[in-house]
């Protein structure tokens, strides 16, 4: 009898280790993606950066304009000063001072559109790149896919890297089809 419940026992122990084993769960499937690079890589990415670049110098170009009539203000206030009455030389300050609080709006200005252009932007080919990505995690069978650009990873396997993938897709779908 005593033979009987040590088997009893041991069988019973062991279906418990088999079922907690089956009810294990799986590990988890993860993937990684690198924003950054299928921003600096994509062709639409590579849109933007060239569109955020060309409004970049037109804004520089505009302060450039500014900061030279400043310094040509500056030079013949300096090289007139003897010169012009004091009312001609209160007009000139007067100009130079309007002149410098334009150009620091005009950068304050340009500073925030830029801001906010990129922000802009950057969250239209986000928009665009979530159903790809998220359509490629399903098709790779993925439980979750972390960004490079955000997370901090120091390590992963290249071989849960999404990128390449994300941005041959996101390319095919910028390609007009034909009709």
């Amino acid at each position: 009898m005593r033979r009987s419940s040590s088997k009893i026992l041991l069988l019973t122990l062991f279906i418990a280790v088999v079922v907690s084993f089956s009810f294990a769960q799986q590990p988890n499937k993860i993937g990684v993606i690198n924003s950054q690079e299928v921003l600096e890589k994509s062709a639409e990415g590579k849109k933007v950066i060239a569109q955020l670049e060309d409004r970049n110098k037109r804004n520089q170009d505009r302060l450039t304009r500014l900061d030279d009539d400043i310094r040509k203000l500056e030079t013949e206030l300096n090289t007139q000063r003897l010169t012009l009455t004091q009312e001609a030389l209160l007009q000139k300050n007067s100009d130079l001072e309007r002149r410098r609080t334009e150009r620091k709006r005009l950068a304050e200005d340009l500073y925030r559109e830029m801001n906010e252009l990129q922000v802009r932007l950057f969250q239209r080919i986000q928009n665009e790149l979530l159903p790809i990505i998220d359509q490629i995690g399903k098709e790779k069978g993925l439980d979750v896919i972390f960004d490079l650009a955000k997370s901090g990873a120091v390590y992963f396997d290249p071989a849960v890297n999404i990128t390449a993938d994300v941005i041959k897709r996101y390319d095919e779908s910028k390609v007009p089809t034909k009709k």
